[in-house]
């Protein structure tokens, strides 16, 4: 079933959106070569309790996945993308890594994605980060009312294609609200003008990933990370929106990432 929210409702989820952007942007300036993934991780923990939020992460136990989960963020590392469970790594340079997280205020959920390289990036792996976020502007551009699930998903695999990537139908964006993971499923591949109505107050998660050079995944004996079933690098961006009937919202705005001099930022806002 799909609850469509009220715009008090969405400016409520804008709440928790607001801290998942900031967030998130703070974790981006925290990554770095020789920064243990731990430490990520309980820096994040220590400023969801902070803020008085809940993590939707702790003790999540879908279908996939083996027990309960228990960490605040996903951290994807180079051929990791999805789902990947915070360990004792130390990140060197140009390690690609994917920060992914939902959390809820006072009982709205907001969920967030960005990718980033640390240390001196490889191009290519900037030409894939960029990829996920010039798919995920597109994704939301699409998300207008009196539109269709689909006009999203076949923006998302449009922009994949254009850059060369091939794109994985498995697991893609949806719905959002009181808790993370509500209807609809929004594939990242799919046709034009076709699924369900975009009424205003649909609130979904709308989060294209890809890997360098397939759209095959494995998984890892943990159950829980996801990685390109050929070792190839991964990216992956997201954001939480609101359509709305003067077009779509995103809640989960994040501040633009500062970058060391002379380097270009890979990352989207």
């Amino acid at each position: 079933m799909i609850e469509f929210k009220s715009a008090e409702e969405i400016g409520r989820m804008a709440v928790a959106g607001q801290f998942v952007g900031e967030l998130l942007a703070e974790l981006s300036e925290i990554a770095a070569v020789g920064v243990n993934l731990m430490d990520i991780e309980h820096h994040a923990r220590r400023r969801i309790s902070e803020r008085g939020a809940v993590s939707c992460y702790w003790d999540y136990s879908p279908s996939f996945g083996r027990g309960p989960f228990r960490n605040v963020l996903c951290l994807s590392v180079n051929d990791a993308v999805l789902h990947g469970l915070p360990h004792d790594y130390v990140l060197r340079d140009g390690d690609l890594l994917s920060i992914d997280m939902a959390v809820g205020v006072d009982g709205w959920v907001a969920d967030s994605a960005v990718s980033v390289v640390v240390g001196v990036p490889d191009p290519a792996d900037l030409k894939l980060i960029e990829a996920t976020e010039v798919a995920l502007a597109a994704g939301i551009a699409a998300a207008q009312p009196g539109g269709r699930l689909g006009d999203i998903s076949a923006a998302i695999a449009e922009v994949g294609h254009s850059y060369g990537y091939e794109v994985n139908a498995e697991f893609g964006g949806h719905g959002i609200g009181r808790t993370m993971h509500e209807a609809p499923h929004v594939p990242n591949i799919g046709r034009a003008r076709r699924g369900m109505r975009l009424d205003p107050g649909l609130t979904i998660a709308i989060e294209p990933w890809f890997c360098r050079t397939t759209d095959k995944i494995k998984y890892d004996k943990d159950g829980w990370t996801i990685r390109s079933a050929d070792g190839s690098r991964t990216a992956h961006s997201e954001h939480t929106v609101a359509v709305t009937p003067a077009g779509p919202q995103v809640l989960t705005r994040r501040p633009a990432r500062k970058e060391p001099a002379g380097t270009e930022s890979a990352a989207g806002s």
